[in-house]
C-alpha cells in the first residue's frame, strides 16, 4: 500500500461502513438519542436486524443503551460515545477522502 493510499483509507471503519450500521451512526449524530424503535423505523428494519448491529457497534465501545420506561412500558434509547462519535466523524472524512481523491473535480 502506498502512503498516498494508506492516507486515504486512515480513519476508514469496518465497523462503521456496514450500510445499516452507517445509517444508525448517521442518525445517532444527527439526533444526539433516539429510541430503538424510532431508529427501527427510520432504517426500515426489522428488530431483529437492528439489534445485531446495535450489538456491533455496542461490542465495539461505539453505541450505548439506555433503558427507560414511558408510557408503562420499558423502552431502549441508543446513542453514541465519544468513541463512535469520533469513529463515524473519521469514517465520513475517509470516504469524502477516497471519493476526492478519485474525483478530480472534487
Amino acid at each position: 500500500m502506498s502512503a498516498d493510499t494508506h492516507g486515504l483509507m486512515e480513519g476508514f471503519d469496518a465497523t462503521v461502513h456496514a450500510p445499516n450500521r452507517l445509517r444508525i451512526c448517521a442518525l445517532l449524530d444527527a439526533a444526539g438519542e433516539a429510541e430503538f424503535g424510532l431508529v427501527q423505523q427510520q432504517l426500515d428494519v426489522s428488530a431483529s436486524v437492528l439489534s445485531k448491529h446495535v450489538t456491533v457497534l455496542m461490542d465495539a465501545g461505539y453505541v450505548e443503551q439506555r433503558k427507560a420506561v414511558r408510557d408503562t412500558r420499558q423502552r431502549v434509547w441508543l446513542r453514541l460515545t465519544r468513541r463512535g462519535r469520533d469513529a463515524y466523524r473519521g469514517h465520513l472524512a475517509a470516504l469524502r477522502a477516497i471519493v476526492g481523491a478519485s474525483d478530480p473535480a472534487l
